[in-house]
């Protein structure tokens, strides 16, 4: 496992010139959460923003008119302007960010790698290695596989040594980091029965589906329930990352942001809860984003909300043939999820300290503020 960076959340990094950066889907929540991240990065510069869908018809909003907790702040009267090729190399950008339908980011991503612009793809046009699996679960067939065998999976606590050195940089799903990094240190210490698959049952947030209008998100319709069972697209992404294969359950929660993942893992005869907790202080105890909880304490959406933080949790029972094990994971969607594990990426790539544009714990944002406390 790679690691380049301590836990420290001072950024030190500095310059004259800071890095070009623009926002492709800045129209959404994820879009939203990369500016108001990004606004607080002292090394970035955001200098341009894009609806991935906007027509030049219905005009360029701010982004504070899309936002109004923007209005005020100097990101906040930046436009959002309809996606053009041309325009966005025109900026002379050091680095985007994708926050776009999939066959978007596939049908663009090369032409901005030509251009030598690092790609931060929040998409899943390049998460997956094997093009007949992309096709049977996206609907369409993947036209650029020298780009998709070039891409690297962005979790950084693997994979910080590539990112370090990609042109494309695939940003994992929101259900897969959180399952990915409650389950892989396990296989990877040789601890899990790979004969019996992980069943991941997860609960997201209503903000995972998106900022559009559908009825099941309505406030008065939306309600705890199962959807996307043995056929959703994030359980191939899991299984290839993790190592292992997966039944995964994705759940609507009544919420608005925030993945709570519940993991029952079958392991070899003999494993303890200290074997367990060896493999999770082995991959993450120089990660500044991963925690990992005392015994008896538990995650919980609250203590990561708007924060790039996973918090894991576990309790193993002995039993016949090997013991089982419950491991429970929390990231915020919007931010370790989607958008802060991008900049969490982007920092890697451009050599900034790994925690650069982070708020420190128990600071939340406010109108472009950092203030101390908790909401």
């Amino acid at each position: 496992m790679d690691s380049t960076s301590s836990a420290t959340f001072t950024a030190t990094f500095s310059a004259t010139t800071p890095l070009r950066t623009a926002i492709v889907g800045a129209s959404g929540y994820v879009g939203a959460e990369l500016l108001a991240i990004l606004a607080n990065h002292s090394a970035v510069e955001v200098v341009g923003l894009f609806g991935s869908s906007r027509k030049a018809e219905e005009g360029a909003p701010t982004a504070a008119d899309l936002f109004p907790r923007f209005e005020g702040l100097p990101i906040g009267m930046l436009r959002v302007e309809p996606f053009e090729l041309a325009a966005v190399k025109a900026l002379e950008l050091d680095a985007i960010f994708l926050a776009t339908p999939h066959e978007l980011s596939h049908d663009v991503a090369h032409a901005l790698v030509d251009a030598g612009i690092i790609v931060f793809d929040l998409s899943a046009a390049f998460r997956l290695s094997d093009r007949v699996t992309f096709e049977k679960n996206y609907g369409f067939a993947h036209e650029h596989g020298s780009l998709l065998t070039e891409a690297v999976y962005g979790l950084a606590e693997f994979h910080a040594a590539r990112i370090a050195d990609a042109r494309i940089v695939a940003v994992p799903g929101c259900y897969p980091t959180a399952s990915i990094l409650a389950i892989r240190p396990l296989v990877e210490a040789g601890l899990v029965d790979l004969t019996r698959p992980a069943i991941v049952d997860a609960t997201s947030g209503v903000s995972g589906a998106g900022r559009k209008a559908e009825v099941k998100s309505l406030f008065c319709e939306v309600s705890m329930q199962a959807y996307g069972v043995f056929k959703h697209r994030h359980r191939p992404e899991i299984a290839e990352h993790a190592g292992i294969a997966t039944i995964f359950t994705p759940h609507l929660g009544c919420f608005d942001r925030g993945i709570l993942a519940t993991i029952h893992l079958e392991l070899k005869p003999g494993s303890t809860e200290l074997d367990v907790r060896a493999a999770f202080e082995r991959a993450y105890t120089n990660r500044p984003f991963v925690r990992v909880l005392k015994a008896g304490r538990w995650p919980s959406i609250a203590s990561v909300e708007r924060s790039n933080f996973c918090d894991i949790g576990f309790a193993l029972e002995q039993g016949e043939p090997g013991p089982h094990l419950i491991v429970e994971s929390a990231i915020d969607n919007l931010v370790k999820g989607a958008a802060g594990q991008a900049v969490q990426c982007m920092n890697i790539r451009f050599g900034l300290e790994e925690t650069a544009g982070f708020l420190a714990p128990g600071a939340f944002l406010v109108t472009g503020t950092a203030v101390g406390g908790a909401t």
